[in-house]
């Protein structure tokens, strides 16, 4: 049975978020150690402590997990006290946590506004597997590529998420799923008995990483950090529909497994599948993937391909698909289409999948076909659509009845 649990409070759902107003005080999550050194000077924090206390706040945020400066036990009263009236380490709010027959969880987070603008929401996904499991992370609010079998390619973009919120979906997750040690543990439990539950993350949420490209970085490399989160970089796996001059950046400047949303062989099918096609053809993007620093066979690319009814599927592409990426390590990921409210596309037989995937195979290339995962929440790759571009009808009906009450008392 799918559980779905409304995690907003009566009082934010009655002012309709004004509870998550813009910040008044920075966070300390999502700065680099240089970042937060100059932010203690500038609360105050002498020179000659600055090294040592920056150590000490990045084990409490990334190897404890605390969100709140009161549970970091090893710092004095005074200082924590200081360090909460200038900054922040809080989560962001958790609207609703959904859980799919399968296991699979949802979650909508909703974070404040930023300057002039306005609370917004975001879907995050973890999966759980065998030995294994996976947390899909947004890196934006909505989508700019309108990819045409893609929910969330139907929602406009509203911004791009910092570094902050970006990790904030990780460390969230891992306090949802009792990930992180107890404060009060001793120092060496760094990680629960049992290991992590949260070993793979994979930036294929909401949104195009390679628009973000500069927040991304930020995130990935603390995600990244052996002394913090400590994630293995080929444990993190960054996807995109084919940002040509950011790919090298990704393997030189982040290092993390590269995955390319292909869909199409042909730039015809492509350009109306994934618009960017029409920007960076094939031809560009298939150079720019031979040229991804740090490929091997260890380190394949991974090429994501939605198995679309009597569109992509036949036979000749299944040809087209291994000449053209002929000469790069390789693997391809069949993704059955997860059907949502609106499209019309339909996922391909499963027979005809099998025979696509026997040929890549006979042709040398790994092709598993994906087992989707989430699509009774609308969790399923593809699927994700917050809606934070436009409001629920419940809060729609708390304003209309503030609207009125308000008019009457006038």
């Amino acid at each position: 049975m799918t559980l779905s649990f409304d995690l907003t409070s009566p009082e934010t759902r009655a002012m309709l978020g004004a509870s998550a107003r813009a910040p008044e005080k920075p966070s300390l999550i999502g700065m680099s150690r240089e970042e937060m050194a100059l932010a203690l000077g500038d609360a105050g924090v002498p020179e000659r402590q600055r090294k040592m206390r920056v150590q000490q706040l990045w084990h409490w945020l990334y190897v404890r997990g605390v969100s709140d400066f009161a549970d970091m036990r090893n710092i004095s009263k005074d200082l924590r006290a200081e360090l909460a009236r200038h900054f922040t380490v809080a989560r962001p709010e958790v609207v609703e946590e959904q859980i799919s027959n399968d296991g699979t969880r949802k979650w909508l987070f909703r974070f404040p506004p930023r300057g002039a603008g306005r609370p917004v929401e975001i879907e995050t996904v973890y999966i759980p597997e065998e030995g294994r499991g996976t947390l899909c992370i947004s890196s934006q609010v909505g989508c700019t590529l309108t990819c045409s079998f893609c929910h969330t390619g139907t929602q406009k973009l509203v911004r791009n998420l910092t570094a902050e919120e970006i990790l904030a979906q990780l460390m969230t997750a891992r306090d949802r799923l009792g990930d992180f040690p107890d404060a009060d543990t001793p120092d060496g439990a760094i990680v629960p008995a049992e290991g992590r539950k949260v070993s793979n993350i994979v930036m294929m949420g909401m949104g195009e990483p390679l628009y973000n490209f500069e927040a991304v970085k930020k995130a990935l490399l603390i995600a990244s950090d052996g002394d913090g989160l400590a994630l293995s970089k080929r444990r993190i796996t960054l996807s995109t529909s084919g940002v040509v001059p950011e790919i090298f950046r990704t393997g030189e400047e982040i290092g993390v497994m590269l995955a390319i949303s292909l869909h199409a062989v042909r730039d015809d099918l492509r350009d109306m599948l994934v618009p960017i096609n029409k920007k960076y053809p094939l031809e560009q993007l298939m150079d720019a993937c031979r040229k991804y620093p740090g490929l091997s066979n260890a380190r394949r690319i991974t090429f994501e391909y939605v198995m679309l009814k009597d569109v992509n599927d036949s036979l000749a592409d299944a040809k087209e698909l291994v000449r053209l990426l002929r000469g790069i390590p390789a693997k391809i990921n069949l993704i059955p289409f997860n059907p949502w409210p609106g499209t019309n596309y339909q996922c391909s037989d499963w027979e005809q999948i099998e025979k696509f995937a026997d040929y890549v195979n006979q042709a040398g290339y790994a092709s598993p076909i994906r087992t989707p995962r989430g699509r009774d929440i609308l969790a399923a790759c593809g699927q994700l659509k917050s809606e934070s571009e436009r409001m629920r009808k419940s809060d729609r009906l708390a304003l209309e009845a503030m609207m009125i009450a308000g008019h009457g008392e006038a």
